[in-house]
This record gives structure tokens, C-alpha cells and sequence, in this order.
């Protein structure tokens, strides 16, 4: 039965972040916590077919996980005593008649926030801290991540190892830190929402442009860290940036999931209502502190969302925007998204000479920013072979038919072929 296992699929991708948290406050171990969710997801496959779908999927996959891991610590003599504080917990919730056996603390609601922090502890390295969380919480595979974080992956998938053995080696606790320690892991923090939203944004593999799970999960936690702590600028401004890039959503794809460019998208469609709640975060932002990197990208996304006309956007300002965002954040990715506001303000050869020094091969923005600009540049051969490398490149499925189809109409032959 196909559509059960598509539905088993989409359950595990839209709730792991929430029944790893859930299970690691249980039990305080990782990995045995992501273990069981994984073997859950497997047994959903194995049996929805034939017993049919759960009347709350999300509650079987927790439940299921849950009763997994309690079967293991049984199995080990190590973990008698866990086991059974955790099936006491397992059986109250059952007890209690709570949807499909969860326990519903009332405190439920945070277990994602709380294993953010946990996996942000400044014990582990910022690069690990980013990464584990994308993997617990986002549900990345090691591969997304390496991908994510420019790394190879089995460079990532040695970071993810290590950091889980930190944290069970230190015996790190899974709670939000107290007030005068929250300073120091939202840096960390901050970098891990924008990543998970950014992967859901944009995914980097698969058959969706838009991944709405993890914008929406992105989104969840942005606004928990605004309630947590409503005196941070970046953390009003990284809640605003979300919010203005998440408004224009809606008119990313067509109706049959083709990606649509920015220039040609229909801006009545887009969410005015979040443009507004965008706009509102950002002025809260101003009014805290002065401008950090993700304060900025919500200015350079609200000058996108302000425009009625894609020729009325204020290229202009964009760059000087991303010129303070460079200051601020020195990165070649940055300096990439400048050159593409360069070239709007300044035509294509300064956008190339903008991109001078720019290394990213394998990075599949890159490829294609430098085969638009060339083509604009009137030296369609290269671009044609640079959006040839941008096809070798890891992306999704809607961004492949289109780097496709602008090869066909370049080269007159179907796909771009040679």
C-alpha cells in the first residue's frame, strides 16, 4: 500500500525532532533515543500496509519509539534502573489516556527547545553544536548536513559521533540553561534555526523545493527563543527574517511544483499577513540594538517583500545592505549574494568581477550565479558549461528540471544534452 508507506514517511519526517526530544529527556541518551525513533519508522513501514494507517500517526511513532527503547534498557543490565523510571513514565502516560500512549508533559511543548540548548552546550565546538542539532532536531541525514555546512561527509559524520559521546561522556543536562547562561550558546543557537529553516527553504536533495516541515519547525523555535528572550535584537531579527522569507512561499512553485524565480512570481500570492508580522519583528529588532547578521538579511528580505514590481526593488540598497552584512559576516556565501544585487544595480561584467576570488565549486548557488551572469555577460559558452557543473551538484528535484530546461532553451537540445 503505497500511500501508507508515503504517510509513514512524511510521520517521520514531520516528528523526529519532537520524539528524539522527547525520548532523550526520558532516557538521557542520544543515541539510543535516535535509534528507537529510526526502528519505529521502520516497523511503521513494516506494518501500516497491512494493519492500516493509526488514527494519529504522530502518536504511534512516539509511542512505538518509546516502547522500543524501554525493550533495550531491559536488555541491558546497565540500564535496569532507567528502564524502569522510563516505562513508570511510558505507563502513566497510558494510564492517563493520552493520544496513542504519549505522555503529554505539560511541559511537552519544549523538549525540542530544550535539546537545541543541550546540543549548543559550550562544551562541544560551534561546528558540532550546529550539526547535531540539524541532525536531532531538523532530521538531516549526514549527508544534507555535510552538504548544509560545506563539508565532506565523513568529516560530518565524525563530528556527529564525537558530540554525541561529549554529551553522554559529560553528562550534560537536557534543559534551557538559566537566564545568565543563555548568552553564551546563542550564537550556536541562532545558527541552528537559521539552517533548519534554510534546508527546508531550500532543500538540498529530494523531490520538493520546499521542505514545510522544517520551515514550520524553524519557525516554532524562532519564536520560543522571542519569548525566551524578548531583550535579544538578533533574535527578533533572525524571527523577522524568517518570517519575510517565509511570506513569499506561496509563490516559489506553480501548481505543478515547477520553481518559479523570484522576477517572475506572482507577488499578489504572496502572505501580506506575514509580511506584516515580518515587518512589526524587524522594528522591534531596531528599537533593542544595533544590526547583526541576521537583522540585516531581515532588512535585505523586507526590501524584497516592499516591492510591488520586481522592477521596483531597490537594488541599491540591497548592496549596501549585504556590504554591512559582509563586514559583519566575511563569508563567501555573502559575498556570492552580493554579487548578484551587484549586477542588478551594476549590469553583469561587475557582478563577475564581484565574484572574483569567490571558491565554492560543488556548491550548486555558486555554479549557477556564475552561469546567469556569464549568459547575461554574452559568453554563453561558459555559461552553458558552468550550468552543466551546476547539474553535477547535489540540489533537489524542482531545481534540476529547471537548470534543465534553461540549458534546452540555451543549447536547443532537450536537457542540454551534448
Amino acid at each position: 500500500m503505497p500511500d501508507a508507506q508515503a504517510q509513514a514517511a512524511l510521520a517521520f519526517r514531520e516528528n523526529h525532532g519532537r520524539a528524539i526530544a522527547i525520548l532523550a529527556r526520558v532516557l538521557g541518551d542520544l543515541d539510543l533515543a535516535e535509534d528507537a525513533v529510526q526502528e519505529a519508522y521502520v516497523e511503521a513501514l513494516r506494518t501500516w500496509p497491512r494493519s492500516g494507517v493509526p488514527p494519529s500517526p504522530a502518536g504511534w511513532i512516539v509511542t512505538t519509539a518509546r516502547r522500543r527503547a524501554v525493550d533495550r534498557w531491559r536488555r541491558e543490565q546497565a540500564g535496569r534502573a532507567k528502564a524502569s523510571e522510563a516505562a513508570l513514565l511510558f505507563a502513566r502516560g497510558e494510564s492517563e489516556g493520552a493520544p496513542d500512549g504519549i505522555a503529554e508533559a505539560p511541559d511537552v511543548r519544549d523538549d525540542q527547545l530544550r535539546l537545541v540548548f543541550t546540543c549548543c552546550h559550550p562544551a562541544l565546538s560551534l561546528g558540532s553544536r550546529v550539526a547535531l542539532t540539524l541532525r536531532l532536531i531538523g532530521g538531516l541525514t549526514t549527508a544534507e548536513i555535510a552538504r548544509a555546512l560545506l563539508v565532506p561527509e565523513p568529516t560530518m559524520a565524525a563530528r556527529l559521533t564525537r558530540a554525541k559521546a561529549k554529551i553522554r561522556d559529560a553528562d550534560i543536562p537536557y534543559r534551557v540553561p538559566p537566564a545568565h547562561e543563555l548568552g553564551e550558546r546563542l550564537t550556536a543557537v541562532l545558527a541552528v534555526v537559521y539552517l533548519v529553516y534554510t534546508e527546508g527553504h531550500r532543500g538540498t536533495s529530494g523531490d520538493e523545493l520546499v521542505r514545510v516541515d522544517l520551515c514550520t519547525e524553524a519557525l516554532r523555535l524562532a519564536r520560543e527563543l522571542a519569548d525566551l528572550m524578548p531583550g535579544e535584537s538578533e533574535v527578533h531579527g533572525l524571527l523577522a527574517l524568517l518570517l519575510l522569507s517565509e511570506a513569499r512561499r506561496p509563490a516559489r512553485t506553480d501548481a505543478e511544483g515547477r520553481v518559479v524565480p523570484l522576477p517572475a512570481q506572482d507577488r499578489s500570492a504572496w502572505d501580506r499577513g506575514l509580511v506584516d508580522q515580518g515587518s512589526a519583528t524587524l522594528r522591534r529588532a531596531r528599537e533593542i540594538g544595533p544590526p547583526g547578521p541576521y537583522r540585516v538579511q531581515a532588512e535585505i528580505a523586507a526590501v524584497h517583500d516592499v516591492a510591488v514590481r520586481p522592477e521596483d526593488t531597490d537594488w541599491p540598497r540591497i548592496v549596501e545592505l549585504y556590504d554591512t552584512l559582509l563586514a559583519l559576516t566575511p563569508t563567501p556565501v555573502v559575498r556570492l549574494n552580493r554579487a548578484v544585487a551587484v549586477a542588478e544595480v551594476h549590469g553583469p561584467d561587475r557582478g563577475l568581477a564581484a565574484l572574483e576570488g569567490v571558491e565554492l565549486p560543488g556548491y550548486r548557488p555558486w555554479h549557477v550565479v556564475r552561469a546567469e551572469l556569464l549568459v547575461r555577460a554574452g559568453r554563453v559558452d561558459e555559461g552553458v558549461e558552468e550550468f552543466r557543473r551546476a547539474l553535477e551538484c547535489p540540489g533537489n528535484e524542482p531545481e534540476t528540471a529547471l537548470l534543465r530546461e534553461n540549458l534546452g532553451r540555451l543549447t536547443g537540445r532537450p536537457g542540454g544534452q551534448r
